[in-house]
C-alpha cells in the first residue's frame, strides 16, 4: 500500500508535533515510513517528514556522499528549492555524511534574527540510533522535571546547538530519526543541561 499523502502524513505529522511539544518523547512513525515505495537513499522516515514538511516554498541543503543525486530526487518529489546551508530551511544530514557533516550543518544553519526569529533552520539529522538512557538531560518548556535521551551520532553537536542557540528566540529546531523509524524532536528553547554519568 502507497503512502497516503493525506492521511498518512497528517499522522506522521501529530506525532511530530507531539515529540516537538514534549522535548525527549521519542515517537515512531514505521507505520507510515513502511509505505513509502521510493529509494531515495535516506531512511524512509526522513522521506516521510520530507513529503510532510517540503513544499515549493521551502529551501533546503542535503548533506550526503550522495548530495546532488538526493537532491535532484527529492526536489523530483516536493518542488522544494535546494539552497545553501547558510539560507535554507532546512538541512538534511543524513547517516552518510560523514563525521562532520553534523557540525558543519549546524554551524551553517541560520539561527533566524530577530525580525523575523521564525526564519530559522530546522535540521534533520538521521542518527545510528534513538533511545531514553540516560545519556544526556533536557530541560525546559515541555518538561515536568527532566527527560533524559540518548542519541547515537557523531560530531560535537551538543556544544554547537548550545551556541546557536545562545541568543533566545533565536536558534535552530532539530528532528532525529533512526533506521527503526523513531523520531525526536528538540525544539531551541530545550536545554541540554548536562551529561548523565553512570
Amino acid at each position: 500500500m502507497a503512502l497516503d499523502l493525506v492521511h498518512d502524513l497528517q499522522r506522521a505529522y501529530r506525532k511530530t508535533v507531539d515529540s516537538m511539544s514534549r522535548p525527549g518523547l521519542i515517537t515512531n512513525i514505521k507505520a507510515q515510513a513502511d509505505k513509502v515505495d521510493l529509494e531515495i537513499g535516506c531512511f524512509k522516515s526522513t522521506v516521510v517528514l520530507v513529503q510532510m514538511l517540503f513544499d515549493t516554498e521551502v529551501t533546503f541543503k542535503v548533506v550526503s556522499k550522495r548530495e546532488a543525486e538526493i537532491t535532484k530526487l527529492l526536489n523530483q518529489l516536493t518542488y522544494a528549492k535546494a539552497a545553501e546551508a547558510q539560507t535554507a530551511d532546512f538541512i538534511l544530514v543524513l547517516r552518510d555524511a560523514g563525521p562532520f557533516g553534523l557540525e558543519k550543518a549546524l554551524i551553517a544553519a541560520c539561527p533566524g534574527d530577530l525580525t523575523d526569529p521564525h526564519k530559522s533552520s530546522t535540521i534533520i539529522v538521521e542518527a545510528d540510533a534513538l533511545s531514553n538512557e540516560r545519556d544526556l538531560a533536557l530541560a525546559g518548556p515541555g518538561i515536568d522535571a527532566e527527560s533524559h535521551i540518548k542519541v547515537q551520532t557523531t560530531g560535537n553537536w551538543v556544544g554547537l546547538r548550545a551556541e546557536k542557540n545562545s541568543e533566545y528566540p533565536l536558534g535552530i529546531e532539530i528532528i532525529f530519526t533512526d533506521s527503526d523509524h523513531n523520531l525526536l524532536c528538540i525544539p531551541r528553547t530545550t536545554q541540554i543541561v548536562k551529561q548523565v554519568v553512570g
